[in-house]
């Protein structure tokens, strides 16, 4: 038999400092607290899996809170329980901020080497130069540059003639190409002068 509502405040408490089976009282706090936090979290940036996930932590601070007798009942479970809701989802959300920022950070820098090599690849005077040194840098790098700059390929195509896994591999498989030529061009002095300042804005 279901027992809706079968707790009060201070019975529920009674059952979680105990060290009797919680699984009722745990039932009690998803009928009674989970939509709310779900609908708080989903109205700020999150999904119904991160509502999920973020309610178990919540019920398992809640519980050591009330096993450390931390909580005094100066509120009601519910707002008690939402207040924790609201501070962990957000340091949850600080996390991913941060997480994002250094993603942002790695795809600028990434950004900043494509723009300048580019820049040295669209000059069409220096191509003579420039596939020597291309020839240098393995099959694969040759294909995925010659395609993307001077085929003006999409990654979508590019993919099609490489066995890689998927368009991502391919744009990090660039990347490590045009790091490789930056790195030729830096340190080969015999290089033409002119390849390195265009590289470089000298």
């Amino acid at each position: 038999m279901e027992t809706r509502n079968l707790f009060t405040d201070s019975g529920l408490i009674q059952v979680l400092r105990s060290d009797a089976n919680p699984d009722d009282a745990i039932r009690h706090l998803y009928r009674t607290q989970y939509n709310l936090a779900s609908a708080y979290i989903k109205q700020n940036s999150g999904t119904e899996e991160d509502a999920e996930d973020i309610f178990q932590e919540v019920i398992l601070v809640f519980i050591e809170i009330v096993k450390q007798d931390k909580f005094r009942g100066e509120s009601s479970i519910g707002t008690f329980f939402y207040a924790l809701t609201r501070n962990i989802w957000l340091n949850e959300l600080k996390k991913r901020d941060k997480s994002k920022q250094r993603e942002e950070i790695f795809e600028k820098s990434k950004d900043e080497v494509i723009m300048d090599v580019s820049h040295f690849i669209a000059n069409r005077e220096l191509k003579a130069d420039l596939m020597k040194v291309v020839d240098k840098l393995g099959e694969n790098c040759k294909k995925i540059l010659i395609a993307f700059y001077f085929e003006n390929l999409a990654m979508k195509e590019i993919l099609k003639s490489l066995d890689y896994e998927n368009e991502q591999v391919v744009r990090n498989k660039k990347y490590k190409c045009l790091k490789q030529l930056e790195q030729m061009l830096t340190f080969h002095p015999g290089l033409s002068k002119n390849l390195k300042s265009v590289l470089f804005y000298e």
